[in-house]
């Protein structure tokens, strides 16, 4: 018997396997600033576009004539129209002139459906909000005043024409939207803060999550929060991005739940929301297992689900925490189901990438559009709603033969069909080498014939 000395001395001896190093995601307000000539931090927008937007803002109060608020469908987007709209009220005009449009499911700002909509609702002054930026003509050709407020990756110029724009995206830590029109509206009336406040703080959870903390350059929220708790907030997010989730897509109900809240906790008793709430963590469920395949570089991991709810942006989410390879960048949820002929996808960093630094850093939109480049044509055919979005949370709608060729190019499933091809191979070479024939049985069977041979000579 072995004994406990010698048992010591041999664990000891024994080498202990290598624990995987845990990954440490950087604290996002901890982002490096930029700075201006005097060293002062540019955050978070550049000064000549807060200072413009706030003129425009008061001027519109003061003016009197129709506003059109298109705020984005999710919580970060509700929330910014809803400070800019209790902003305008408080400043002087009757919510009377104040409209709100969201497009129909699969449509955004920039269709022509839209341009007919505004076109008739016939805006003095129109907001857009969270919807992203793109380079086009002026949303309506009736005179008016367009104000941009975004926190979205927009190239060069890439604004409507003759449209006054603020953007969050060059000065980073990123400010979420409702966070951007929260900085830019809060000085302009001392009755604001009571009213606006807690929106900021909606808009944002729901955009970077319950956890992101507010340190510099972020606001003190502290008084928000004990007045507030994160949890009535966090819980208020989860129903207000159910609306535009569900397979019905009853924006409004979000919109006048948020517009009409005097605080959180009102919208956690909202009923529609907790219907939509429902179907919507259904679907999750029932979508959420289906397995992975990978790009033939190993950089991409590609979910594939079908369902009229949107909740590739969720499963897309989800996974990105889970999936790890030394290789893995990105992760991308496709839903062949939510528009006809149509896929939406929606892509994520994956957590053990989030880290990287430098020329390492992943950027998702750069990946899609390198994944096309060279094929002008193709890249043409797949639109302007192809790789929009955030660096590190970007997607798209695309058409199904168009989605299928960039599928191709990524190498979509090539990994999994050599293994595939690798196990049949080596199946089919143990069919040709058949059964053993030398078994210990056969030797002394074999040697039983013979002696019973040799006997009977």
């Amino acid at each position: 018997m072995m004994s406990p000395m010698k048992r010591k001395a041999d664990m000891a001896m024994s080498p202990q396997k290598n624990k995987k190093a845990k990954i440490t995601v950087p604290e996002y307000h901890l982002a490096p600033s930029i700075q201006d000539e005097s060293g002062e931090i540019i955050w978070p927008a550049r000064k000549t576009q807060i200072e413009g937007a706030r003129e425009i803002i008061k001027e519109c109060a003061q003016a009197g004539k129709t506003t059109l608020i298109l705020p984005d469908k999710d919580a970060d987007g509700l929330s910014s129209g809803a400070i800019l709209h209790h902003t305008l009220t408080t400043l002087g005009l009757p919510s009377s002139l104040i409209s709100t449009y969201f497009p129909p499911k699969g449509s955004s700002i920039y269709d022509e459906d839209t341009s007919a909509a505004i076109t008739t609702i016939c805006p003095s002054y129109i907001f857009v909000l969270d919807q992203g930026s793109r380079k086009i003509p002026p949303l309506t050709t009736e005179p008016h005043t367009c104000l941009v407020i975004d926190h979205h990756f927009a190239s060069e110029g890439g604004f409507p024409d003759g449209a006054d724009y603020v953007t969050a995206h060059d000065c980073p830590p990123v400010a979420t939207s409702a966070l951007l029109t929260y900085h830019i509206c809060l000085p302009l009336h001392p009755d604001l803060d009571d009213k606006i406040s807690w929106l900021c703080a909606l808009g944002t959870h729901g955009d970077l999550g319950s956890t992101i903390k507010w340190q510099p350059p972020f606001p003190d929220m502290a008084s928000t929060f004990k007045q507030h708790p994160k949890k009535s907030i966090n819980d208020a997010v989860a129903l207000v991005n159910a609306p535009r989730r569900s397979a019905a897509y009853n924006v409004q109900d979000a919109w006048e739940s948020v517009i009409n809240a005097s605080s959180p906790a009102s919208i956690t008793t909202n009923t529609k929301l907790k219907q939509a709430s429902s179907e919507v963590r259904q679907e999750t469920e029932r979508c959420t297992h289906t397995p992975p395949k990978f790009s033939a570089d190993g950089t991409i991991a590609l979910l594939t689900i079908s369902s009229a709810a949107q909740i590739h942006p969720v499963i897309a989410t989800r996974w990105s925490g889970h999936l790890k390879s030394a290789k893995l960048e990105i992760v991308m949820c496709a839903n062949e189901g939510y528009l006809p002929d149509l896929v939406n996808f929606s892509c994520r960093v994956a957590k053990c990438a989030r880290a990287r630094d430098g020329a390492e850093k992943v950027d998702i939109i750069q990946k899609l559009e390198g994944i096309v480049e060279g094929n002008t044509e193709l890249r043409g055919r797949l639109g302007e709603s192809f790789a929009r979005g955030h660096k590190e949370a970007s997607g798209g709608i695309v058409g199904r033969k168009e989605w299928e060729e960039l599928k191709a190019l990524m190498g979509i499933g090539e990994v999994e069909k050599k293994k595939q091809e690798e196990r049949e191979r080596r199946e089919k070479e143990k069919e040709k080498k058949g059964v053993q024939k030398n078994t210990l049985a056969n030797y002394f069977s074999t040697g039983s014939k013979n002696a019973s041979a040799s006997t009977k000579t």
